[in-house]
């Protein structure tokens, strides 16, 4: 068994533009319980600054501008990636990491982007609806453990809430005698329950 068994699977998350090469959304985790400064360090961030992460990033999209694959190695890490619109969504995982498993993130964020943006998946629509892509991605990794793949698990967590569930908000009496109402209503069901055991 491996000593260095960890649930600690990806590296970054990019989202870049290959219009312009700039950063729609970049990600960078470090294992929680990789010694602090150790670059070599399996969990460890190999790119702790700005300068190194943007020089990551412009190699990776020189490299993978004309790619016809999905997965490359590049710089020493395991890279998944699609290519949407004008973006592309880049996994970054260590050298021995399991590819597929990586590819099912890029997967899962594509499609649950896609559900969520309703197939318009370009640098505008992203930056315009920059909190959904914050929390989709976020709902799929959190410090660099994979916590969900299925696309429509995903977008259900992150989407707004449908507008026919606002109107019925809005029925809601808040003054103090609704509360008052509903505080009567509570103890009465309440003593029914009691009554009942």
């Amino acid at each position: 068994m491996p000593s260095n068994m960890s649930l600690f699977s990806v590296n970054a998350i990019l989202i870049l533009s290959t219009d312009d090469r700039s950063r729609i959304l970049t990600k960078y985790y470090s294992a929680p319980h990789a010694p602090p400064g150790a670059t070599d360090q399996p969990g460890a961030n190999p790119y702790p600054s700005i300068k190194e992460q943007k020089a990551f990033e412009k190699g990776l999209l020189e490299k993978t501008n004309k790619q016809t694959s999905d997965v490359i190695l590049y710089d020493g890490r395991v890279v998944v990636f699609k290519m949407e619109g004008d973006v592309m969504l880049y996994v970054v995982g260590g050298a021995d990491e399991n590819e597929i498993m990586l590819f099912g993130v890029v997967l899962a964020l594509r499609d649950a982007l896609a559900i969520l943006l309703k197939n318009s998946t370009d640098k505008r629509t992203l930056i315009e609806n920059y909190d959904l892509l914050s929390l989709t991605v976020d709902e799929i990794i959190d410090d660099g453990i994979i916590l969900e793949t299925d696309p429509v698990v995903i977008s259900s967590r992150v989407s707004k809430p449908p507008t026919q569930d606002i109107a019925s908000v809005k029925n809601i009496d808040l003054s103090e005698q609704g509360l008052l109402n509903a505080w009567e209503f509570g103890k009465l069901k309440l003593a029914e329950r009691m009554r009942q055991l």
